[in-house]
């Protein structure tokens, strides 16, 4: 495993991050201990950031990871734990209330007491706003904030889908660093190449994390637009590259993204011990400038201009 600073902080995180959003499964027995092992296959090979949102499995995939650490809880003090908060589903309790963001002090408030309880936790290493509430107070969530790192219940902030504007407008008014911003990156969504994402956060330091980094490949991608076509372009060129590089072709999508120099930090989320352990080979591959380029292009169906 290789392990990078998060900018702007003294941590040390492993490269690839372990994605617990299905780790409960259906929440049965039978898939929850399937959960637990995958948990236990990312630490032994040497995953060491975990993360999480309130949301996954309603709240039990925080209390199956807490479950984890309560039987080991030695393993608390070499994991770096994130979770995030601010989508509030639609629910019995609230009726007339849809499917919404909040970025309320009191909800956010709630939403990390929630977390570290479920988690059996007394801080969470990094805490982030889970995707742009419509109706943010920046000056809100930046007072938010300051309570939350001054009681010692969140050690580090960041966001999840902002676009450049939205992340610019928090950090404005923001009393510490704005850490990561978590957002999709694959090679159907490259939204973050184009709309100035990845360059924001070359310039702030600021560390991006890729959620759904194989859509398009080993899953279908969200929202998937390709055409039967495209699809085929690409698993002709990750052929290619995967005999080039002697590994499987998603491994060659995970270089292509841990390419960019603003040092990507890929989520990892299957519940396949194999997978999890094989996914690190990625990080092995010398992959080429000229590699990364035929595999766009191959993507688009075009050259760049």
């Amino acid at each position: 495993m290789q392990y990078k600073t998060i900018k702007n902080t003294a941590i040390y995180s492993s490269r690839l991050i372990y994605g617990c959003m299905r780790i409960c499964g259906d929440n049965s027995i039978e898939d929850k201990n399937k959960g637990k092992r995958a948990i236990h296959s990312a630490i032994e090979v040497g995953y060491n950031h975990f993360d999480h949102a309130d949301i996954y499995g309603a709240g039990q995939s925080e209390t199956l990871f807490g479950e984890v650490l309560k039987a080991s809880p030695k393993l608390r003090e070499e994991m770096f734990i994130t979770s995030k908060a601010g989508i509030r589903p639609k629910s019995s309790e609230m009726d007339y209330a849809p499917t919404r963001y909040d970025f309320s002090k009191q909800y956010i408030l709630e939403s990390v007491e929630g977390s570290l309880k479920r988690l059996g936790i007394e801080q969470l290493d990094m805490f982030l706003l889970h995707r742009p509430d419509y109706l943010m107070n920046v000056h809100e969530v930046a007072d938010v904030f300051d309570v939350l790192q001054t009681s010692g219940k969140v050690k580090h902030f960041g966001v999840s889908n902002f676009k450049p504007s939205q992340a610019a407008l928090l950090r404005s008014a923001m009393s510490m660093p704005l850490v990561v911003n978590q957002v999709e990156i694959n090679i159907h969504n490259i939204d973050t190449l184009l709309n100035g994402t990845l360059d924001q956060c070359q310039q702030h330091d600021i560390t991006p994390i890729a959620w759904c980094p194989l859509g398009g490949v080993a899953y279908p991608a969200w929202g998937n637009t390709f055409t039967g076509i495209d699809e085929k372009r690409i698993e002709t060129e990750l052929a290619l590259q995967a005999i080039k590089y002697q590994c499987e072709p998603w491994l060659v999508i995970l270089a292509w993204i841990l390419k960019h120099p603003a040092d990507i930090f890929p989520i990892i989320g299957s519940t396949t011990p194999a997978r999890i352990i094989a996914a690190k080979h990625a990080l092995e591959l010398q992959y080429s400038r000229e590699d990364w380029y035929r595999l766009l292009e191959a993507r688009n169906g075009v050259s760049v201009p």
